[in-house]
């Protein structure tokens, strides 16, 4: 296993004027990030084509998760649809989203390793906020918070307001996301862009997956309490 940083992190929390290093948080992307959610995503947009009759390529939908779901819809329905259809996945997906899909490996070990560590947990995601919350209660993953509705520099909004100073992420927006924010953009192979792609795309530190966050975070966390 090769962990790899294309650059200085973008920041580092630091002490505060008391001498006291300010609280450690970490944002965290859902999709491909902590949840592999395509065999429930793919169901649900199984049962909108059924719905619908309009032919989803499923498969293909699920290849390309992490862009809110309005631009996925718009390959398949006219715009002047896209709100209704928006609406119709969305009374589907808690039927039949949540229950397939599964934590990614390392996940929870990665937010506990934060908690140990002092520091908090946010997710911050494109997928609306009531099923970003029934998917982390159904998986037991117990972040600190969740936030919703956002994509790529979007995210930054609330990383900067819970103060995350890392953000993980498997998509080339989480990495603008984390930019936006003045936040080190560490990134997991685990979504649709492989370790090198990442890399090319600005990724501070690249990961195969969650498995090796505790150990990159535990280094992590000895730099910046040394510093502070």
């Amino acid at each position: 296993m090769t962990l790899t940083a294309s650059s200085a992190p973008a920041t580092d929390p630091v002490a505060s004027s008391s001498g006291a290093a300010a609280p450690l948080t970490v944002g965290f992307d859902l999709d491909m990030t902590l949840i592999d959610s395509r065999p429930g995503i793919r169901a649900t947009y199984l049962e909108l084509s059924a719905r619908t009759g309009v032919w989803i390529d499923a498969e293909l939908a699920v290849s390309r998760l992490g862009p809110p779901l309005e631009h996925e819809l718009a390959y398949w329905f006219p715009e002047d649809r896209i709100e209704e259809m928006v609406a119709a996945y969305r009374e589907i997906y808690p039927t039949h989203a949540i229950e397939p899909s599964l934590a990614l490996p390392g996940a929870g070990d990665a937010i506990q390793a934060v908690r140990a560590a002092g520091g908090r947990s946010v997710v911050v995601t494109a997928k609306n906020e009531p099923h970003a919350r029934l998917h982390v209660t159904h998986l037991g993953l117990e972040p600190d918070e969740v936030v919703g509705w956002l994509w790529a520099e979007a995210k930054a909004e609330a990383l900067r307001a819970h103060g995350a100073t890392v953000y993980v992420g498997d998509h080339l927006g989480d990495i603008r996301g984390a930019r936006a924010a003045g936040a080190l953009a560490v990134s997991v192979a685990t979504g649709p862009y492989d370790e090198e792609a990442l890399r090319a795309a600005g990724a501070d530190v690249v990961l195969p997956d969650l498995t090796a966050f505790p150990a990159w975070w535990a280094a992590y966390a000895e730099r910046v309490a040394a510093r502070a």
